[in-house]
């Protein structure tokens, strides 16, 4: 029998969970969402449309190309 096709990719799951996301994850989702509603995918756009609302890192800082995606990292069990 053979193995069955892999998931594209956006359908794979990206990370597994234990406990719900908080409301921090879901801020930073809802705004991520609504920046690529806007149109904005590239990753200079995404972040500087971060800035441009109020969800801030847990620093307290404004986002960075580096702080961003180590966050996704973060988020994602890969850091």
């Amino acid at each position: 029998m053979p193995l069955p096709a892999p998931l594209p990719l956006q359908l794979r799951p990206v990370q597994s969970r234990t406990a719900p996301p908080t409301s921090y994850e879901n801020a930073l989702a809802d705004e991520l969402e609504a920046v690529y509603g806007r149109g904005v995918h590239d990753l200079p756009g995404v972040v500087s449309a971060l800035n441009a609302g109020g969800l801030r890192p847990a620093d307290g800082s404004d986002w960075t190309e580096e702080t961003f995606t180590a966050e996704l990292a973060r988020l994602a069990g890969e850091a």
